[in-house]
């Protein structure tokens, strides 16, 4: 018997749901953007049982508990938000073993595997993408660098199949939803599928207009491709007190190369809405699929300086609700910092504007086109019969 096989068993089957859906996500550890859009979800298919490949009630701050969650065996090997990253080549068994109950709606939520599940015979699958995996794609240099280099050439065939297990996966799904143009972008390049766009959700009622004070803020995992690094260089140019909020492998790092800067590691969500509501301005120095943080921000009436990439141009009124800098380029952050403040800076339009991204227009939008792809898929069935 092979690792994979003495590792990873199925799980027990969970009884039909009342809807008649069964949700799957690709781990629920803690509750970043991926994790509240999944809850959205759940809210929305509030009988529907929640599969993943690990979890942590928890470190998901009790989100889920009450419901009817199903983790993969790999649960039992202790793995957490520090460490699960250990358990790569076992994530696409895992995912295919995971049995769900007869369903007639399977809803994914994925960023890697969940789009991946075996779903029951006669069920749709509708995915929510959060993106293409992004190391058997398109950021397979940083997996690589990010690994010893004796291991690379194992890291490199890993991530080989991986790109052909998820090519292979997305065949077997009926319609992918987009969180952004760049992931649909995405979709359309490594799966050669076409996809609905409907943004995530921002808990916007979380937050509170606030007036601002001197720091900056930053709110990110501290891991390299973040870009935490060009935030605090341009803040250090610049002569800005900055904050950073969050934890990663990159932590201590940064810290003792920018002791000028604030680490306050992870907070409470009521302690996040009055940080960003006495943020001078909120930076997101990376190209985000869609950047909950800059709605985040907007929602709680102040600027955001973000890189003129990805979902920043979708989510950020530039000239209006804050300032798009090159990314990648430190100057280009210093000089947006040294202006946000001569910045017409219209609070008004930044909560209207973070108010298009909220969990009640998430939730209709969802249900309307997941609703259409269940008639299409109907129709279809009907026609061939």
């Amino acid at each position: 018997m092979s690792i994979d096989e003495r590792v990873v068993r199925d799980t027990a089957v969970t009884p039909p749901a009342a809807d008649g859906a069964s949700l799957v996500h690709d781990y629920l550890l803690v509750m970043r953007g991926a994790e509240r859009t999944f809850a959205a979800i759940a809210e929305l298919y509030s009988q529907a049982p929640i599969f993943t490949l690990l979890y942590d009630e928890r470190g998901t701050h009790g989100r889920f508990a009450g419901r009817a969650v199903s983790a993969s065996p790999l649960q039992r090997l202790g793995a957490r938000q520090s460490n699960f990253r250990r358990l790569l080549p076992f994530y696409p068994t895992a995912i295919g073993r995971l049995r769900l109950p007869p369903s007639r709606l399977v809803l994914s939520s994925s960023s890697a595997f969940a789009h991946g599940v075996s779903v029951p015979e006669g069920a749709v699958h509708v995915c929510y993408c959060h993106t293409p995996f992004r190391y058997a794609w398109y950021a397979q240099e940083r997996a690589l660098g990010e690994t010893p280099r004796m291991l690379r050439p194992l890291m490199r065939a890993q991530l080989r199949q991986m790109r052909r297990w998820d090519g292979a996966a997305s065949r077997k799904v009926h319609a992918y939803i987009a969180n952004s143009m760049l992931s649909r972008e995405r979709i359309r390049r490594y799966y050669g599928l076409e996809a609905e766009i409907i943004y995530p959700p921002v808990e916007t009622r979380r937050f509170a207009a606030g007036e601002g004070g001197d720091a900056l803020l930053v709110v990110s995992e501290i891991v390299r491709h973040k870009r935490i690094e060009v935030a605090l260089e341009a803040a250090r140019r610049a002569g800005a007190p900055i904050r950073v909020v969050g934890s990663g492998p990159d932590y201590a790092l940064l810290k003792d190369r920018y002791p000028e800067a604030e680490f306050l590691g992870r907070t409470s969500d009521e302690e996040l809405a009055g940080l960003y509501a006495q943020a001078r301005a909120v930076v997101v120095p990376s190209m985000e699929e869609f950047g909950i943080t800059a709605v985040e921000a907007q929602a709680s009436g102040r600027p955001v300086i973000a890189a003129g990439a990805g979902g920043a141009l979708e989510t950020v009124l530039n000239g209006s609700t804050g300032l798009l800098a090159t990314l990648d380029d430190v100057e280009s952050f210093r000089r947006a910092i040294e202006a946000i403040d001569r910045l017409d800076f219209d609070q008004a339009r930044a909560l209207e504007n973070a108010e298009r991204f909220s969990v009640a227009s998430f939730q209709e939008k969802l249900a309307v086109q997941v609703g259409a792809v269940l008639e299409r898929h109907a129709l279809s069935s009907q026609t061939y019969a």
